[in-house]
């Protein structure tokens, strides 16, 4: 679910798209709001587990008593999913984790304080029926097992399975931690790609999955990275990011057709591109890109603002960490020019921090400095910026 507000004026969602160039100029148009970066918000993503056995998979009427009118209609049917008390909506991903989606917050101290409120709402409803959130990026107890059955999750599941089985535990065990920030100037956008392999190293706790240590400092990484590259890999640098999207986006392999009846199944290897080019059922609507663009998870996702996917979650108050630091690292082109300098050395090394994370020097030695430098940017109240330095020092590995 989006953090930020797009504006989607572009075009009629129901038009037809007849030639790739409407599909580029569209995408272009809609992914990169330039301008002063103002907001920031967060999307937590957490494993549910039973208090009593965290092993034991959790029931489905049980979460559902949990969430009551908070639920999302994908786990009961005709709820009213209404926002908690700060305004965070609750989604739920197929495997039943559960997914707090923020509003977008002017300072630091104001997403503190919205995200606790309503972190701590939804703990407690948990709580309540003996449940508790997980605190890694992916479930270190259970093998993957889907809850939840909709048209797009089947068609995904599908999808996945001609390929490997990492994206059905994408789809059914991983947790992640997503820090949404406004696209700021264009700089911003290769700074956030570099940070990845550090931050990855630095916030890495996933290296138990169902019971078994993986060998690999972020297991939920290696999870997205053994999916699909066609939506999962980096979109590729360039002077011109818009368009590298566009193509991106344009290149990538459809997951599904949204149709009234029947399954969302499309044929294997089948891009948007081909679609436009009349590959399979009728042309393409803008409505149809719009979703066809939701449907694709590289690292780090423009969607008129920045989506950064690239973290495992983390327990409890340690989420303001990497949203403060992101946000430090990001905030002004001085900064930005010293992150990318710092990063360099392992610009691009997305494999090898999943796999060694603080372990590898080269990375522990970027993501130390990177850290750092993002603590003496930082203007915070004490308490606050104890947090980030306790919430940084914690993972990893």
């Amino acid at each position: 679910m989006a953090t930020l507000r797009i504006d989607r004026t572009a075009a009629d969602p129901d038009a037809v798209i007849c030639a790739i160039e409407q599909a580029e100029g569209y995408i272009a148009s809609i992914c990169f709001k330039t301008g002063p970066p103002e907001t920031v918000g967060v999307e937590l993503e957490y494993t549910v587990h039973a208090s009593a056995n965290p092993a034991t998979y959790v029931d489905h009427d049980r979460l559902c008593q949990a969430l009551g009118d908070h639920a999302p209609p994908t786990l009961r049917a005709g709820s009213a999913h209404l926002p908690l008390r700060r305004g965070s909506a609750v989604t739920l991903e197929p495997g039943g984790q559960v997914e707090l989606s923020t509003l977008p917050q002017r300072s630091l101290t104001d997403l503190h304080e919205a995200v606790g409120a309503d972190l701590a709402e939804l703990t407690g409803r948990l709580a309540h029926v003996g449940l508790e959130l997980g605190g890694t990026g992916i479930d270190p107890h259970r093998p993957p097992r889907r809850m939840l059955s909709t048209p797009r999750y089947d068609a995904m599941a599908a999808a996945f399975a001609r390929r490997n089985d990492a994206g059905r535990t994408m789809m059914c065990s991983t947790a992640g931690l997503q820090v949404c920030l406004d696209a700021g100037p264009p700089s911003r956008w290769a700074a956030v790609h570099d940070l990845g392999p550090p931050l990855i190293a630095l916030f890495a706790n996933s290296r138990r999955h169902a019971g078994h240590d993986t060998g690999w400092a972020s297991a939920r990484m290696r999870t997205w990275l053994a999916m699909d590259p066609s939506r999962t890999r980096q979109v590729p640098p360039g002077p011109d990011p818009a368009s590298r999207w566009a193509r991106y986006a344009l290149d990538a392999q459809l997951l599904c057709i949204r149709r009234p009846d029947g399954p969302w199944t499309v044929p294997a290897g089948v891009t948007f591109a081909d679609w436009v080019a009349g590959a399979v059922d009728g042309p393409p609507t803008y409505a149809d890109l719009d979703y066809h663009l939701s449907t694709l998870f590289p690292p780090v996702r423009p969607r008129g603002y920045l989506e950064v996917r690239y973290l495992d979650t983390v327990a409890g108050p340690d989420w303001f960490a990497p949203a403060a630091i992101l946000t430090a690292l990001l905030a002004d082109e001085p900064t930005i020019d010293r992150v990318r300098e710092l990063c360099e050395p392992v610009a691009g090394q997305w494999a090898l921090a999943a796999r060694l994370g603080m372990t590898d020097p080269a990375l522990a030695r970027a993501a130390t400095e990177v850290r750092d430098l993002a603590l003496s940017r930082l203007d915070l109240p004490a308490a606050l910026l104890r947090d980030v330095i306790e919430g940084s020092t914690r993972n990893g590995s």
